[in-house]
């Protein structure tokens, strides 16, 4: 069996959570390690004392646990197996799958014994029954594929922008990147990712009936990653392309995208102003590798994969995340808050042209605060701006924060 991947700052996550009353969700795309992050819990769990027959782990993916689709099924599996006076470590893994699972989810929570872990691949699955019946008795954990630390962990490639460069174009998923010797078989392992995302978690998930309009959607936002869109642009964009499309059933489809945890939309903030904006919003996949899977050799442009990658780096820190508007045509690539704490973000393939610096540092100029602001390139050097802090993209992405 390969070792497996360390995942630390999830592990760290659970283990804070750990015997506390609440049910612990970890969501994300399929395949980015949600599944193996339970692995690893259990031997850490076993390694602090922790029988076997403390712990009842379900993966509803796998057909030995089939009857379990059912939610009274899969109620009094656990509950069968529970044992009274033990504290019991419960694992359900794509929980989504089971039909009505939110009653056995509920029903389960009201036995003072149970410490439960849960997986899901679907956003969706926070923002009906479950999340009406478990209000504030949940936490989610929103899990990524890897980050270039953890990839550099299992890619032992000693150069860093060699590294780096294998990030950026074959992208993160734990299984995937054991690939980056076979491209063939890197590719087929993420258009099997892909079609398979789209199949069980868009298009069934959400009861949609146009698949060719998911795919075209999916291209779309993976051509248009940190570039301001909406509903209507998109539906304008297709129905000129001969594909006539209302802005409605865009949004549906977009919205199945991002709960599909294949997207991720960031909306934009007037820093003058304090004020959200409603106009077009960016999208942000979730790994650059299945970007360039999708589009193919085309379109690899360079200054928007790297705002992809600070963006995945920013949410696996734990910032909320929003793009800035600091001036009349101006923006910020991002907004980050976190522990309210405010700083701003600005990425750029390289800044050793004059013109090109000072258009990224006129940004950070017109902002009237004094919170920290940070220029990240792949320039090999850091250098301060008369307090704008110019910092190399990849040592930054190889720090722990």
């Amino acid at each position: 069996m390969d070792k497996l991947i360390n995942r630390k700052s999830y592990m760290d996550q659970l283990d804070m959570w750990r015997d506390e009353k609440m049910i612990k969700v970890i969501t994300g795309v399929r395949r980015c390690g949600k599944s193996t992050l339970f692995e690893l819990y259990i031997e850490q769990l076993k390694a602090d004392g922790v029988s076997n027959d403390q712990i009842i782990s379900v993966n509803l993916e796998d057909e030995d646990f089939s009857d379990l689709l059912d939610y009274k099924k899969l109620h009094d599996y656990v509950k069968a197996r529970s044992i009274k006076d033990k504290l019991m470590y419960v694992f359900i893994d794509e929980i989504q799958n089971c039909r009505n699972y939110e009653k056995a989810v509920s029903s389960l929570y009201l036995k003072k014994n149970l410490d439960m872990y849960l997986t899901g691949s679907n956003a969706y699955m926070l923002s009906g029954e479950l999340a009406t019946k478990l209000a504030g008795r949940y936490i989610e954990i929103d899990m990524l594929p890897l980050s270039f630390v953890e990839f550099g962990d299992l890619i032992k490639i000693p150069d860093k922008h060699e590294r780096f460069n294998q990030y950026l174009n074959m992208g993160a998923f734990p299984y995937a990147a054991r690939l980056v010797d076979n491209s063939l078989a890197h590719s087929q392992y993420l258009e099997g990712i892909y079609n398979t995302v789209l199949v069980k978690d868009v298009i069934t998930n959400k009861d949609l009936k146009n698949a060719t309009l998911v795919k075209s959607i999916t291209s779309f936002l993976a051509s248009n990653i940190g570039s301001p869109v909406s509903a209507k642009k998109i539906a304008d964009t297709l129905s000129s392309s001969g594909r006539p499309t209302g802005s409605a059933t865009v949004e549906t489809y977009l919205e199945a995208l991002t709960d599909a945890y294949l997207f991720y939309k960031v909306n934009r903030y007037d820093i003058k102003g304090k004020m959200h904006l409603k106009s077009e919003s960016k999208y942000y996949i979730c790994d650059t590798g299945l970007r360039n899977m999708i589009l193919g050799a085309k379109n690899r442009d360079i200054g928007h994969q790297l705002e992809n990658i600070v963006f995945l780096e920013l949410l696996r820190r734990g910032y909320t995340i929003n793009i800035g508007k600091s001036g009349r045509g101006t923006e910020i690539d991002f907004i980050a808050v976190r522990d309210k704490k405010t700083e701003y973000y600005q990425v750029s393939a390289s800044v050793l042209d004059d013109s090109t610096l000072e258009r990224e540092l006129s940004s950070f100029k017109q902002i009237e605060d004094n919170y920290p602001k940070y220029l990240l390139t792949l320039d090999d050097f850091s250098i301060d701006h008369k307090g704008i802090q110019q910092v190399s993209l990849i040592d930054w992405l190889s720090a722990v924060s």
